[in-house]
């Protein structure tokens, strides 16, 4: 089991400059409970947390094309995200 805070860090913390990547996984449009990880761009495992109750997660990252995966109950969805410096990348993802 990951030992990451569940939807990633606290809104919160986010500090000016950060990179930032989040989104929410859904099914038929309801918030799926699961795992999201963040792969780079040769499909490395990188991270992994928990996503909220609402399916919520969150990344801080370097700047570049990442892959997000989420892996829940039933299913699996990926997503590719390019995340600039400071900036917030959206992803929704539906299994």
């Amino acid at each position: 089991m990951c030992g990451a805070k569940a939807g990633g860090p606290d809104a919160s913390t986010i500090k000016p400059g950060e990179t930032t990547i989040q989104g929410q996984v859904t099914r038929d449009g309801e918030p799926v409970t699961g795992y999201v990880r963040l792969l780079d761009a040769t499909g490395e495992f990188t991270a992994e947390v928990p996503t909220s109750a609402t399916g919520q997660f969150r990344f801080y990252a370097a700047e570049g094309t990442w892959t997000v995966r989420a892996l829940v109950p039933g299913g699996t969805a990926d997503r590719t995200v390019v995340a600039q410096q400071g900036g917030l990348a959206e992803v929704a993802i539906a299994v």
